[in-house]
Protein backbone atom coordinates (compact mmCIF):
# COMPACT_ATOMS: atom_id res chain seq x y z
CA UNK A 1 0.00 0.00 0.00
CA UNK A 2 1.31 3.36 -0.90
CA UNK A 3 2.05 6.65 2.14
CA UNK A 4 -1.16 8.15 0.55
CA UNK A 5 -3.70 5.34 0.86
CA UNK A 6 -1.71 4.57 4.39
CA UNK A 7 -2.47 8.05 5.56
CA UNK A 8 -5.98 7.91 4.20
CA UNK A 9 -7.03 4.51 5.84
CA UNK A 10 -5.45 6.20 8.88
CA UNK A 11 -7.26 9.00 8.59
CA UNK A 12 -10.58 7.87 8.10
CA UNK A 13 -10.25 4.90 11.02
CA UNK A 14 -9.80 7.73 13.03
CA UNK A 15 -12.42 9.96 11.87
CA UNK A 16 -14.95 7.54 11.44
CA UNK A 17 -14.33 4.81 14.24
CA UNK A 18 -17.92 5.07 15.26
CA UNK A 19 -19.48 5.02 12.02
CA UNK A 20 -17.21 2.80 10.09
CA UNK A 21 -18.49 -1.22 9.10
CA UNK A 22 -15.38 -2.13 7.02
CA UNK A 23 -12.86 -0.34 5.83
CA UNK A 24 -11.16 -2.32 2.90
CA UNK A 25 -7.47 -1.44 0.80
CA UNK A 26 -7.65 -3.82 -2.19
CA UNK A 27 -5.92 -3.54 -5.77
CA UNK A 28 -5.10 0.02 -4.45
CA UNK A 29 -7.89 1.35 -3.80
CA UNK A 30 -9.56 1.77 -0.16
CA UNK A 31 -13.55 1.42 0.27
CA UNK A 32 -15.01 2.99 3.24
CA UNK A 33 -18.77 1.43 3.99
CA UNK A 34 -20.71 2.71 6.37
CA UNK A 35 -24.73 2.12 7.68
CA UNK A 36 -26.58 3.54 5.61
CA UNK A 37 -28.35 6.13 8.81
CA UNK A 38 -24.75 7.64 8.50
CA UNK A 39 -24.47 8.11 5.15
CA UNK A 40 -25.26 11.39 5.10
CA UNK A 41 -23.37 12.81 7.45
CA UNK A 42 -19.58 10.65 6.89
CA UNK A 43 -20.51 12.26 3.19
CA UNK A 44 -20.54 15.74 4.32
CA UNK A 45 -17.73 15.43 6.40
CA UNK A 46 -15.74 13.33 3.84
CA UNK A 47 -16.10 16.29 1.63
CA UNK A 48 -16.16 19.28 4.58
CA UNK A 49 -13.19 18.32 6.47
CA UNK A 50 -9.71 19.79 5.46
CA UNK A 51 -7.81 16.42 5.91
CA UNK A 52 -9.93 14.78 3.41
CA UNK A 53 -11.30 16.69 1.33
CA UNK A 54 -13.33 15.00 -1.50
CA UNK A 55 -14.58 17.86 -3.47
CA UNK A 56 -15.52 15.94 -6.17
CA UNK A 57 -18.66 12.83 -6.75
CA UNK A 58 -16.93 11.35 -9.80
CA UNK A 59 -19.49 8.54 -10.22
CA UNK A 60 -22.60 6.55 -7.99
CA UNK A 61 -24.26 3.56 -8.89
CA UNK A 62 -26.43 0.88 -7.81
CA UNK A 63 -25.02 -3.01 -6.70
CA UNK A 64 -27.96 -5.91 -6.52
CA UNK A 65 -25.43 -8.53 -4.59
CA UNK A 66 -27.92 -10.97 -4.67
CA UNK A 67 -27.56 -14.01 -3.50
CA UNK A 68 -23.60 -12.67 -2.37
CA UNK A 69 -25.58 -10.78 0.02
CA UNK A 70 -26.00 -14.36 2.25
CA UNK A 71 -22.72 -16.26 0.98
CA UNK A 72 -20.13 -13.17 1.53
CA UNK A 73 -21.68 -11.88 4.78
CA UNK A 74 -22.51 -8.95 2.68
CA UNK A 75 -24.49 -6.20 4.86
CA UNK A 76 -27.76 -6.45 2.56
CA UNK A 77 -28.57 -7.16 -1.10
CA UNK A 78 -28.72 -3.76 -2.25
CA UNK A 79 -26.16 -1.55 -2.19
CA UNK A 80 -24.85 2.20 -3.62
CA UNK A 81 -21.48 2.45 -4.12
CA UNK A 82 -20.05 6.32 -5.22
CA UNK A 83 -16.62 6.56 -6.09
CA UNK A 84 -14.98 10.25 -4.53
CA UNK A 85 -12.02 11.99 -5.68
CA UNK A 86 -10.09 14.85 -3.31
CA UNK A 87 -8.37 17.08 -5.67
CA UNK A 88 -6.77 18.86 -2.78
CA UNK A 89 -4.97 15.48 -1.68
CA UNK A 90 -4.70 13.70 -5.43
CA UNK A 91 -6.55 10.50 -3.49
CA UNK A 92 -9.87 8.28 -4.23
CA UNK A 93 -12.05 6.65 -1.86
CA UNK A 94 -14.94 4.21 -2.59
CA UNK A 95 -18.10 4.95 -0.32
CA UNK A 96 -20.51 2.36 -0.16
CA UNK A 97 -23.59 1.59 1.88
CA UNK A 98 -26.51 -0.94 1.72
CA UNK A 99 -29.97 -0.37 2.04
CA UNK A 100 -31.36 -1.42 5.11
CA UNK A 101 -34.90 -3.19 3.18
CA UNK A 102 -34.07 -5.64 0.34
CA UNK A 103 -37.82 -5.25 -0.52
CA UNK A 104 -37.55 -1.82 -0.50
CA UNK A 105 -34.25 -0.51 -0.82
CA UNK A 106 -33.31 3.36 0.54
CA UNK A 107 -30.97 5.65 1.23
CA UNK A 108 -30.45 9.30 1.46
CA UNK A 109 -29.57 11.22 -1.45
CA UNK A 110 -26.12 12.75 -1.98
CA UNK A 111 -27.97 15.47 -3.94
CA UNK A 112 -27.07 18.13 -1.05
CA UNK A 113 -23.09 17.35 -0.55
CA UNK A 114 -22.46 16.90 -4.26
CA UNK A 115 -25.12 18.01 -6.63
CA UNK A 116 -23.73 16.12 -9.64
CA UNK A 117 -25.67 12.61 -7.75
CA UNK A 118 -28.59 13.82 -9.32
CA UNK A 119 -28.77 12.04 -12.63
CA UNK A 120 -26.57 9.17 -11.24
CA UNK A 121 -28.60 8.79 -8.61
CA UNK A 122 -31.62 8.94 -11.02
CA UNK A 123 -29.87 5.94 -13.19
CA UNK A 124 -29.78 3.52 -10.19
CA UNK A 125 -33.33 4.04 -9.16
CA UNK A 126 -34.08 3.54 -12.88
CA UNK A 127 -31.96 0.65 -13.34
CA UNK A 128 -31.69 -1.14 -9.76
CA UNK A 129 -34.73 0.25 -7.98
CA UNK A 130 -33.12 1.89 -4.85
CA UNK A 131 -35.03 4.97 -3.60
CA UNK A 132 -33.09 8.07 -2.17
CA UNK A 133 -35.01 9.88 0.70
CA UNK A 134 -34.14 13.61 -0.59
CA UNK A 135 -34.21 13.50 -3.66
CA UNK A 136 -35.30 16.65 -6.00
CA UNK A 137 -36.68 15.01 -9.06
CA UNK A 138 -36.70 10.88 -8.83
CA UNK A 139 -37.87 9.66 -11.64
CA UNK A 140 -36.65 7.10 -14.59
CA UNK A 141 -34.13 8.46 -16.57
CA UNK A 142 -32.96 5.55 -19.09
CA UNK A 143 -36.11 3.49 -19.18
CA UNK A 144 -39.23 4.73 -20.27
CA UNK A 145 -42.12 6.46 -17.75
CA UNK A 146 -44.47 3.26 -18.08
CA UNK A 147 -41.49 0.33 -17.89
CA UNK A 148 -42.20 -2.07 -15.28
CA UNK A 149 -39.18 -3.70 -13.14
CA UNK A 150 -35.52 -2.48 -12.69
CA UNK A 151 -33.89 -4.06 -15.39
CA UNK A 152 -30.46 -4.33 -13.59
CA UNK A 153 -31.66 -6.33 -10.88
CA UNK A 154 -30.30 -9.90 -11.05
CA UNK A 155 -33.75 -11.49 -11.00
CA UNK A 156 -35.20 -9.51 -13.61
CA UNK A 157 -36.07 -11.67 -17.14
CA UNK A 158 -33.78 -11.44 -19.72
CA UNK A 159 -36.17 -11.24 -22.35
CA UNK A 160 -38.08 -8.44 -20.18
CA UNK A 161 -41.80 -8.46 -19.04
CA UNK A 162 -43.61 -6.16 -21.80
CA UNK A 163 -42.37 -5.25 -25.22
CA UNK A 164 -43.49 -2.48 -27.12
CA UNK A 165 -43.96 -2.02 -30.84
CA UNK A 166 -45.46 0.83 -32.96
CA UNK A 167 -48.98 -0.14 -34.26
CA UNK A 168 -49.73 0.79 -37.67
CA UNK A 169 -53.74 1.07 -37.44
CA UNK A 170 -53.45 2.87 -34.09
CA UNK A 171 -50.64 5.05 -35.19
CA UNK A 172 -48.93 4.58 -31.59
CA UNK A 173 -46.92 2.96 -29.82
CA UNK A 174 -48.44 0.01 -27.49
CA UNK A 175 -46.95 -2.34 -25.34
CA UNK A 176 -47.59 -6.44 -24.99
CA UNK A 177 -46.46 -9.53 -23.56
CA UNK A 178 -42.95 -10.41 -24.69
CA UNK A 179 -43.55 -12.62 -27.76
CA UNK A 180 -39.57 -13.85 -27.92
CA UNK A 181 -39.64 -17.44 -27.04
CA UNK A 182 -36.50 -17.95 -25.18
CA UNK A 183 -33.22 -20.08 -26.70
CA UNK A 184 -30.10 -20.99 -25.99
CA UNK A 185 -27.60 -19.44 -27.57
CA UNK A 186 -24.33 -21.45 -28.37
CA UNK A 187 -21.61 -19.73 -30.45
CA UNK A 188 -20.98 -22.00 -33.81
CA UNK A 189 -17.35 -22.94 -34.61
CA UNK A 190 -16.54 -23.30 -38.27
CA UNK A 191 -12.77 -24.82 -38.70
CA UNK A 192 -11.41 -26.14 -41.56
CA UNK A 193 -10.87 -30.08 -42.36
CA UNK A 194 -7.65 -30.14 -41.05
CA UNK A 195 -7.51 -28.11 -38.38
CA UNK A 196 -4.97 -29.69 -36.07
CA UNK A 197 -2.86 -31.66 -37.83
CA UNK A 198 0.06 -31.54 -37.92
CA UNK A 199 2.22 -29.13 -40.19
CA UNK A 200 -1.14 -27.06 -40.96
CA UNK A 201 -0.12 -23.71 -41.08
Amino acid sequence: MSSKLENLTRCLSEKFADDIVRLIDAAGEVTLEVRSENYLAVAESLRDDPDLAFEQLVDLTGVDYSAHALADSFSGRFAVVSHLLSIRHNVRLRLRTFAEDSDFPMVASLCVVWPSANWFEREAFDLFGVMFMGHPDLRRILTDYGFVGHPFRKDFPVSGFVEMRYDQDLGRVIYQPVSIEPRENTPRIVREDSYGDVGHG
